[in-house]
């Protein structure tokens, strides 16, 4: 998984060298070391006719234009940098960045509708707001909801697509991306790996056609930037930039900027973080207080729980972690997504997916374990004096390395 191999050189570069290197090859030639942050919104051009030549070549090709910048709505060459790095860590053809993660997902839909494919066959749970996006039928697209098994069946003539979120938000379900390709046919399948990363999984390399980032969190990492971005062959990037340049959801150069930076520090950022969670997953997991734990195979930093108590205590109790929607920082959030990032969602197709009104969301940052533990544990409800000490199952053990905790309801309970 870590071997990449672009055919830039006989022998391949890990991830962790690519994410430090991609988008930055040229550097040196320009005599500098970090990328230069381009914050233009138009360029000069003393040549009208060529100026409109490539302008005409972007509108019937979508390619990013040969030359300087035309204009920052259409293409800039800072945001340009983070997009290719972006390609190469997910081992795609092309990029696609966007003012969010929303803005990304909404120009696939709208540019598999502008195709004539306005119907979307989609698994739960997803982010919420991908969720609501789908179901209102904002866009004029039409969803089918079907549980993976039901993905052949449900995909029509007028299917422009089928998405899935693995590890999901916030159960942190998996899918199996290979199963859920063959399925699909000749129908493209887009996988949000936002909260994977291309750290932990590839999904291009499973047979997913375009692969979604919120970049807000693991990507850019710190909290402090929004984007959105899609990993793509180069002939849906045409159609993307097309449909950005028309709809204005653009990532702003500062956005992109910080981003491209944030790519360094991922695999780092990502496999720190994955350990201290591992550890919380296996303390969390023989606590009496917990009902049930969610931890998937890959691993992540992301964990999901259920407490006996009420989870509003546990939010209000936490000091050291933050209480605030978003993941993927370098500090710990917690937040309950019933009442928040899955409150758009109605309460029957929440429960439905496994959202349920104790489940709290966990993004673990790179804060000592320790420290975590004790806030969290401090945090947390104390039991009924006469509730039984939950049996560990045999397989919690093995959570440091990745395999899903499911401690369950004691009977009676």
């Amino acid at each position: 998984m870590d071997a990449m191999d672009y055919g830039r050189s006989d022998t391949p570069r890990a991830l962790a060298t690519e994410a430090v290197h991609a988008g930055r090859d040229d550097l040196a030639s320009l005599g500098v070391h970090a990328p230069p942050l381009d914050l233009s919104t138009t360029y000069p051009s003393y040549d009208a006719r060529a100026e409109a030549a490539r302008i005409d070549e972007f509108a019937t090709t979508g390619a990013r234009p040969d030359g300087p910048p035309v204009y920052a709505r259409l293409d800039n060459p800072t945001v340009a940098r983070f997009e290719d790095a972006l390609a190469r860590l997910e081992g795609t053809e092309a990029a696609v960045a966007f003012a969010s993660g929303m803005a990304a997902f909404t120009a696939v839909l709208l540019a598999r509708a502008s195709q004539g494919l306005r119907h979307v066959v989609a698994v739960r749970p997803l982010y919420g707001c991908s969720d609501h996006l789908l179901d209102a039928g904002l866009l004029g697209t039409e969803v089918t909801w079907t549980d993976p098994a039901g993905i052949a069946d449900a995909i029509r003539p007028d299917t422009g697509l089928v998405m899935v979120e693995s590890p999901a938000n916030p159960t942190l379900a998996e899918a199996d991306i290979r199963a859920l390709a063959h399925s699909c046919g000749s129908v493209p399948l887009l996988v949000d790996n936002t909260f994977a990363t291309p750290v932990l999984q590839r999904p291009v390399e499973q047979g997913a056609r375009f692969v979604l980032h919120s970049a807000t969190k693991y990507l850019g990492g710190h909290g402090d930037v929004m984007g959105g971005i899609v990993a793509c062959d180069e002939e849906f990037a045409r159609t993307l930039r097309q449909v950005r340049f028309a709809t204005g959801g653009v990532l702003h150069p500062l956005a992109g900027y910080l981003l491209l930076r944030g790519l360094s520090t991922l695999p780092v950022r990502v496999r720190a973080a994955s350990a201290t969670a591992a550890e919380l997953v296996r303390r969390l997991a023989t606590d009496p207080r917990i009902a049930r734990v969610h931890y998937p195979r890959i691993g992540g930093a992301m964990i999901a729980f259920e407490a006996y108590g009420d989870p509003h205590d546990v939010i209000a109790g936490v000091r050291l972690i933050t209480p605030a929607v978003s993941l993927g920082s370098v500090d710990t959030l917690i937040q309950h997504p019933a009442s928040i990032s899955h409150r758009i969602v109605a309460e029957g197709d929440r429960r439905s997916a496994g959202v349920s009104d104790r489940l709290l969301r966990m993004s673990v940052g790179l804060e000592d374990v320790e420290d975590l533990w004790r806030d969290l544990t401090e945090a947390l409800s104390a039991p009924p004096a006469a509730l039984p000490r939950v049996a560990v199952p045999a397989a919690v053990p093995a959570a440091a390395g990745g395999r899903p905790v499911a401690v369950p309801r004691p009977a009676g309970q």
